[in-house]
């Protein structure tokens, strides 16, 4: 694993890791994280798909992990900036293997920000992991009883305290910059999420991908909802797309759940599946939800 620095488009500088393949390239894999997630959580999976021959790309968003500023007060980035930072770690992919498949494995939020990237062009499918539109209704039901309470008294007020979001001392999300959960609360709160919230120029822009999309949707995510799923999967409209639903059952064990893809609980089990569904973008089916 290297540690590298990305330059995002306004000049931004962007902490990575590259892990580079063994043997056989495959292709590219730059993996978009979850919303105050580390980079640092997906380190085993994008080890174990270089062993598989991908050369694996993760990062931080700006003020986030490695790319946050000694103090978040006042720090100024929203989700349009994160979309940047994304394409940053997909220009350097495709500059580093030109010629070859470059696949987007987005987590929650990093399977929401590529239908707003301005280099679809440069990629060649996204796998969504455990990801949903994000409207508050069709969160699954146990953090549906709590989100008004977190969206409109919770966010607001620890936002303005701070002058960002301290969800690490809250135990909610992680630390935030203000612009991020402030937007990420108006996509939240509107039933077309991001298309919705940003209007016309978003929608058009998630209109514009045509990479293959495939969904994994997880029957005891206690985040997200097949509902919620396939409305995030419906705004690339133009895309092929399939939604995959799979439960513990089906891998012998007792809890997927929200976060369980990445652990190393999963890999022999969830894991190579993971990578042939990668694999399996390459010839996608028309467009379909199961």
């Amino acid at each position: 694993m290297e540690r590298i620095t990305l330059t995002a488009a306004d000049g931004v500088r962007i902490a990575a890791r590259v892990h580079e393949p063994d043997g056989v390239v495959e292709g590219s894999v730059v993996i978009g994280g979850a919303m105050g997630v580390r980079q640092e959580f997906y380190a085993g999976f994008a080890q174990w798909l270089a062993r598989q021959g991908w050369r694996v790309i993760t990062f931080d968003y700006r003020g986030s992990g490695d790319s946050a500023p000694p103090n978040l007060r006042g720090f100024r980035a929203d989700l349009f900036d994160w979309t940047r930072d994304y394409e940053a770690a997909i220009d350097h992919a495709h500059a580093a293997l030109p010629g070859a498949p470059l696949y987007l494995v987005g987590h929650s939020l990093g399977a929401q920000l590529p239908g707003l990237l301005a280099n679809q062009h440069k990629v060649s499918g996204l796998l969504s992991i455990a990801a949903g539109s994000g409207y508050w209704r069709e969160n699954a039901p146990q953090l549906r009883r709590v989100v008004p309470w977190f969206w409109f008294v919770l966010v607001p007020l620890a936002t303005r305290v701070c002058g960002y979001f301290p969800g690490r001392r809250l135990r909610k999300v992680g630390d935030l910059p203000a612009g991020v959960v402030l937007q990420w609360r108006k996509w939240c709160l509107h039933p077309r999420y991001s298309v919705g919230a940003e209007g016309e120029l978003a929608r058009q822009s998630y209109a514009r991908a045509r990479f293959p999309v495939l969904a994994l949707s997880i029957t005891d995510d206690e985040l997200m909802t097949l509902q919620g799923t396939h409305s995030l999967v419906d705004l690339y409209e133009n895309a092929p797309r399939q939604v995959q639903r799979i439960a513990p059952a089906e891998l012998s064990v007792r809890r997927i759940g929200h976060f369980g893809p990445f652990r190393a609980e999963h890999e022999d089990a969830l894991w190579p599946r993971m990578a042939d569904w990668l694999r399996g973008l390459a010839a996608p089916a028309s467009s379909a939800a199961a």
